[in-house]
């Protein structure tokens, strides 16, 4: 098969061990990033898989009828990046593996290197070293403060246990069946929305980025939190409320914020308001960032073009389309 791959900023898949699944396909990487319509179907044009890397490029319908031979959109996680209604009226397969079976430990090792970046100022404090100052200013301490994870799924749950390992308590609040879990592994629950980010030192979003979850947190949720607080993403920007956390972090409710996500990515603005606020430590999507991440998400995205090639699709996500597919 012709295969493409969008978004591979660094030329890192050709040098992973799972490459080597998707011997004897023509593949194709692009190491840039592009959104314009005619330029992809133009790169596109004789594609007939599709590998994507997270929610790096935006496939709607627009572009997918310029694409007469694609077959195969190959992947991994959620796809608010993609038409799904498309893809299944123009016969195109959507594979994707929600690895349900277990956490990205890269994720939640990131968030919490975040959270001890910006209690400690570490960002900071380098920075005025090498500007020649000493010291500029006084961290906090994490064992005995409160941690609160929003979203007890299988990252929240990791990041909990290191909450955990700090000599934090742990406040959660979640849905239906994660607060039972969180309950059976002995962690506070939070009598609500408000008491979570009210009482929290340090509050950690842990939710997929889809319809029900879209701006969950508020600027009312925000304004809530301590001035003491740090406030931590390192799922989805979509997940707060648009521009809020910007106004929050300057009415000073939270006083610190650490993020690894945007509303748009990737982030070519050095004069995004966030990357200007002396409380903000920030990162570019780094949370899944890893060689050993790689391997783990690319075999899984090249086993579904093998599968596909092999005419028994996995992980499909329009299962309507096999019987009108390509």
């Amino acid at each position: 098969m012709r295969v493409t791959i969008l978004d591979d900023y660094f030329d890192t898949l050709r040098g992973l061990d799972c490459f080597e699944k998707l011997q004897g396909h023509d593949v194709t990487v692009w190491n840039d990033h592009v959104q314009d319509v005619d330029a992809l179907a133009e790169r596109l044009r004789d594609t007939e898989a599709l590998v994507l890397i997270r929610e790096r490029t935006q496939i709607r319908e627009p572009l997918l009828q310029r694409l007469p031979k694609l077959k195969l959109i190959s992947q991994r996680s959620v796809y608010p990046h993609l038409d799904i209604a498309a893809c299944t009226r123009l016969g195109i397969v959507v594979s994707s593996n929600m690895h349900a079976g277990a956490p990205s430990y890269a994720a939640a090792e990131l968030t919490w290197g975040l959270v001890l970046a910006a209690m400690r100022q570490i960002p900071q404090q380098m920075a005025a070293l090498r500007a020649g100052q000493w010291q500029i200013g006084i961290g906090a301490t994490l064992r005995d403060k409160m941690l609160g994870i929003y979203g007890y799924g299988r990252i929240g749950a990791v990041v909990a246990g290191y909450g955990r390992a700090f000599g934090m308590q742990v406040l959660v609040w979640a849905r239906e069946p994660n607060l039972a879990q969180a309950r059976a592994e002995g962690y506070g629950i939070a009598g609500s929305k408000d008491e979570l980010f009210e009482r929290c030192d340090v509050v950690s979003l842990h939710m997929r980025l889809v319809e029900a979850t879209r701006g969950i947190v508020t600027a009312a949720d925000l304004a809530r939190m301590k001035p003491s607080a740090l406030l931590v993403n390192t799922s989805r920007a979509g997940l707060i409320e648009q521009g809020a956390l910007v106004e929050a972090l300057r009415a000073g409710l939270p006083g610190m914020a650490a993020v690894d996500v945007f509303e748009t990515e990737p982030l070519r603005d050095r004069n995004d308001p966030l990357l200007a606020m002396h409380n903000v430590v920030a990162t570019p999507h780094i949370g899944y960032v890893t060689r050993d991440e790689y391997e783990l998400q690319f075999a899984d995205i090249f086993d579904q073009i093998v599968a596909y090639q092999a005419g028994a699709p996995i992980n499909v996500v329009n299962p309507e389309v096999l019987a009108n597919s390509r």
